[in-house]
């Protein structure tokens, strides 16, 4: 799958995994549309990249539709749709006041991570059905969806978070299934600790960062955003991947807490 020349279309790109993937598939010639709810950010991203910005968010089928009708408008086949738009809860199923965990707020993860997620999936593979093909095969694009490694191993106080990342994982084989059909490839990203803005800066923020990354075996550091978004074009380039959960931890595996 050759990105230059294509559109592609990337949720969450105003910061951290997003924008590095945004630039990341600007740098091989395709025209980029950044979907998030950062319009400031994403409006200069998108500028800087020679791209396009639409206020975006995921959980609306509206919004989405938008999104995609932006990346159409670009004159260009759409060939990549890269999920990383995501927030993070963290409460105990049963809190130590002896209270249920807040439903309105587990909704909330799943409305953002995983409704989001089948979202743009699901409406920018349409819009992917309708391209010529790119090749014999029949290739027309290609989706890649962020999910976690605490989609496969929840810590306490995950059980919103995991349960939305678990979904992700949970659709990537029929999704790909679906959308062969078509000649669009399903696949989903699985990050462990990873270095992005929402850690801060400064002393105290590297010393908490380090204890995150303590448990990694190798490399000895959290991985970086600039890694993911290689990752992201490895897969959008490899023709033969498809179907599959990768996980990109540098080894970890998570303990209860």
């Amino acid at each position: 799958m050759d990105l230059n020349g294509a559109a592609a279309i990337i949720s969450g790109a105003a910061s951290g995994l997003g924008e590095a993937t945004a630039r990341e598939l600007a740098a091989a010639g395709a025209t980029v549309v950044l979907a998030d709810l950062n319009t400031e950010r994403g409006k200069a991203i998108a500028d800087e990249l020679g791209g396009v910005f639409v206020q975006t968010d995921v959980s609306d089928e509206a919004s989405v539709q938008a999104a995609v009708d932006a990346a159409v408008a670009t004159g260009k086949p759409l060939r990549a749709v890269v999920n990383s738009a995501g927030i993070g809860w963290a409460s105990r199923t049963v809190g130590r006041d002896g209270s249920p965990h807040d439903l309105a707020s587990y909704r909330k993860v799943i409305d953002v991570n995983l409704i989001g997620t089948f979202n743009l999936m699901r409406i920018g593979a349409a819009a992917m059905a309708r391209t010529e093909p790119a090749d014999a095969d029949g290739a027309r694009g290609v989706v890649i969806n962020t999910a976690s490694v605490a989609g496969l191993e929840g810590q306490t106080g995950q059980v919103a978070y995991s349960a939305s990342k678990g979904g992700i994982i949970g659709m990537t084989l029929p999704a790909a299934r679906d959308l062969a059909a078509i000649g669009v490839r399903v696949l989903t990203i699985c990050p462990g600790i990873i270095d992005t803005p929402i850690y801060g800066s400064g002393p105290e923020a590297e010393a908490f960062k380090a204890k995150l990354y303590a448990p990694v075996p190798f490399p000895k550091r959290m991985g970086r955003a600039s890694e993911f978004a290689h990752l992201v074009r490895s897969l959008v380039e490899n023709d033969y991947m498809n179907g599959e959960v990768i996980r990109f931890d540098g080894g970890i595996r998570f303990q209860p807490k």
